[in-house]
Formats: structure tokens, sequence, C-alpha cells
């Protein structure tokens, strides 16, 4: 068995210590243009306003993990791994690698499938996979979303492309439903009428489809009516708030009372 003498050692260190080191600088500097390059590609192509911002965004991610990939490769090769053998044993183990990976690669295909059919875009309010928010982005591997409170939700892609998908904000406009209830004593002709003159001193509801107002239901301890109006998608909470509000403030005004759950009780004395 040869001796392993110092100078071995030394010639060992010399001659992989800086095949590693350069294979480091290698793989930081590769990181570094990856990044710069998404951001290039993403700014390139924002400026063909025909291309949606969710696929701007997925192009540019796209492009830097495959710039990593060609780096880690580079890299392999440098500090003397035969990357065609790694091939090779992939593939053998190919099986097994991809029983590992499904959910990675699946992952991967909902990305491609949310891209090319657009259930929604950046900016939208969507509902999936059990949750609910803005749509802020779609990458290779997952979907962010925020809350009306700020909250980043990130979810697999395969669980929003797996899931129904609610989206909020795909049509231009929404119907708001309201459903008031007043006591049976109350003038059920004055109550709508005032909820229809609240209705047309609120510009941001659609004249188109007309608003309705109808009794729809006769309940244990009120008269229901039930309003319906058309909004801007946009506008559909403010005026939800502002005219839950200003029902009750009007139903005031007009002496019309809004009856709430009561209990009589009887004491009986022998």
């Amino acid at each position: 068995m040869p001796s392993f003498t110092t100078q071995n050692l030394y010639d060992l260190l010399i001659t992989y210590g800086l095949k590693v080191i350069t294979g480091l600088v290698l793989l930081y500097a590769g990181f570094k243009i990856a990044g710069y390059t998404e951001k290039k590609v993403i700014d390139l192509l924002r400026r063909h306003n025909t291309l949606d911002e969710m696929l701007v965004r997925f192009l540019g991610n796209l492009t830097r993990y495959g710039i990593i990939a060609v780096v880690v490769t580079l890299v392999l090769n440098q500090v003397g791994v035969e990357t065609a053998s790694i091939i090779a044993v992939l593939g053998t183990v190919g099986l097994a690698i991809g029983l590992a990976l499904q959910g990675t690669l699946s992952n991967i295909a909902s990305g491609v499938m949310l891209m090319l059919f657009k259930p929604f875009t950046i900016g939208q309010y969507i509902e999936a996979g059990g949750h609910s928010g803005t749509v802020k982005a779609v990458n290779l591997f997952t979907t962010e979303l925020a809350t009306p409170d700020n909250v980043q939700i990130i979810m697999p892609n395969n669980a929003v492309w797996g899931s129904s998908v609610v989206n909020y904000s795909h049509h231009a406009t929404r119907r708001a439903d309201f459903t008031i209830g007043i006591s049976y004593s109350d003038s059920i002709e004055k109550a709508m009428s005032t909820l229809h003159h609240v209705i047309r001193n609120e510009p941001r509801i659609n004249s188109e489809p007309e608003a309705q107002v109808v009794v729809s239901e006769l309940a244990d301890s009120s008269v229901n009516i039930t309003v319906r109006v058309w909004v801007a998608s946009g506008d559909y909470w403010p005026v939800k708030f502002d005219l839950t509000r200003r029902f009750k403030e009007e139903f005031d005004k007009a002496g019309i009372s809004i009856p709430f759950p009561q209990q009589d009780v009887h004491i009986v004395r022998e």
C-alpha cells in the first residue's frame, strides 16, 4: 500500500481545494446572475402590454431556475464530478426520484396549467384551496395570496389547480343582497318606499339590472324584505357597508322597527 505523506496531502489540497473554491465562486456568481436575469426578463416582458402580469412573473421565475440548473451542472464539472455518470445514475433511479418529487413536479405542472387557462390574474380576489385573498404572484411552485388584512398566504400550485376556484373579481359587476326584517305591525309599503329612497340616492348602484325590493318571507317574528342591487365589483363592500347603515338610519327616521329575538316569560302562581 502506498504511503500517504505530507506532500501527498499538500498536492491533494492544491488540486481539489482550488477546484472547490472555484466551484463555490461560480455557484455564488451563478445565483447572482440568475436573480439579475430574472428581473431583466420581467422588465423586458412588461414592456409588451399584451402579456399578462402573472405570465410575466412565471416566465421570469422559470428563467431563474433554468440558469441555476446550468450553473450547478458547470460547478459539478469544475470540481471533477462526471455529469454524464450522474445522468446515468439518475436514469437508473428515475422511478424513485419521480415518486419522491411527484409533489414538486405536480406543482410545476399545475403552475403551467394556471398560466394556460388563467382562472385568475394578479390583483383579483379569489377563493381556492381553502383560502381566500388577493392574488399577488404565481411562481414555478407556489401561488401567493394576501388576505384583506394583508396576511401572506403561500399555497402549492397543485392545491390551487386541484380545487374549485371562486373568482370574485372576474366579472365587472356583482349583486349585493340584503335581508331586512320589519315588525308585523309596520307598513310594508312604507318600508319598501323607504328602501327605494335609499337606493335612488346611492350613485354607485347600477341602473341595469334594475334593483329589486321584494317581500321574501313571513318569518316567526318579522316580515323579511330582500333588497338586491348591482354594483361594480370594486364597490361591492363599500356599498354593502354603507347601505346597511343607511337602511337602519332611514328606518329609524320613518319610525319603522327592526324586530329582534325576544322571549316572554309567564310566571304562574298557584
